[in-house]
């Protein structure tokens, strides 16, 4: 699993993302960190941008053996392992603190899951928070009926319908010229993608609805853990605890300079009124019923003590 040579370790690490996004700078970071603490008994090659699989075929690639480690967003994975979609779940949590908290709950089961199909977990990081982008203010739910609103998922599609909203299918590089034709008149997207995409010349409005916080996740194939020394084993994980740490940081980070980002540009930047979050609480507690009556137990494993316990 592992090339060793002169005593020395090397793993690779596949990732789908661009070497300058603050998730494969902070992987990056992780594998000089256990280089380090290794004294170069391990090194990790991180390889970005779908350099070595592409971002799909990763988890599958790592169960098989194909490389050692990888990095997945996790809602691409609930076909095969549907808590994965927990924290795709809208409006359940609201803040970096209650996704922490989440996260407490869900990792139990994702680790079992991914133990189930010889993989361990080392650190999941989350995205910027999911908000709202829209070419007209916002009041309540009413604002949206015979609007367009772009989707990409399942989730986003019911979404849209929940709002009586038309679903309009665009790719995220489309994005731009869909506003420009007036195809879509809004979207939710974490303001950073808002920011890389510069949709502030079309789309006015920007409220900082939380709708969720997609998780990105690290893992390893457990033969190719399993075959590190003692030493090196535990090294790995206290270098995965930090990186997860630091991962959070830069993700609270991201976000609040995307929000500065929009600000320069004019795009009006807050809350959604109180009428409307109100709404979207609602629209969350609906989701969650959903989300229970087709995953089952482990939905309440994760959702039950998020909701009551303290």
């Amino acid at each position: 699993m592992a090339s060793v040579a002169h005593g020395q370790t090397r793993w690779q690490l596949a990732t789908g993302y661009r070497a300058d996004s603050f998730h494969t700078q902070n992987i990056a970071a992780f594998a000089s960190d256990v280089e380090q603490a290794t004294n170069a008994a391990l090194r990790i090659e991180v390889r970005p941008n779908n350099s070595l699989f592409k971002l799909a075929d990763i988890r599958q690639a790592v169960q098989d053996g194909k490389v050692q480690a990888g990095e997945s967003i996790m809602a691409g994975m609930v076909t095969e392992i549907p808590v994965a979609g927990a924290d795709s779940i809208p409006f359940v949590v609201d803040s970096y603190d209650s996704a922490r908290r989440f996260w407490s709950f869900q990792r139990p089961l994702i680790e079992k899951q991914f133990a189930a199909r010889g993989l361990k977990p080392l650190f999941a990081v989350p995205w910027p928070p999911q908000g709202l982008f829209t070419t007209f203010p916002v009041r309540s739910r009413a604002d949206f009926k015979g609007s367009r609103m772009r989707t990409y998922n399942q989730t986003t599609v019911r979404l849209a319908q929940m709002l009586d909203a038309t679903p309009v299918d665009v790719p995220m590089v489309e994005v731009n010229k869909a506003l420009a034709d007036r195809k879509i008149d809004s979207m939710i997207t974490s303001a950073v993608t808002g920011v890389e995409n510069r949709v502030w010349d079309r789309a006015s409005f920007y409220y900082g609805i939380n709708a969720w916080f997609p998780k990105n996740i690290v893992y390893v194939n457990v033969n190719a853990f399993d075959a590190l020394a003692p030493a090196v084993r535990e090294a790995v994980l206290q270098a995965a605890a930090r990186a997860e740490v630091r991962g959070w940081t830069m993700s609270e980070a991201a976000a609040a300079e995307s929000l500065l980002e929009l600000e320069r540009h004019g795009t009006k930047v807050g809350r959604a009124p109180a009428e409307f979050e109100a709404e979207l609480k609602r629209l969350g507690e609906k989701f969650s019923r959903e989300w229970v009556q087709t995953v089952g137990n482990d939905a309440n494993t994760i959702l039950v003590p998020y909701y009551f316990k303290r």
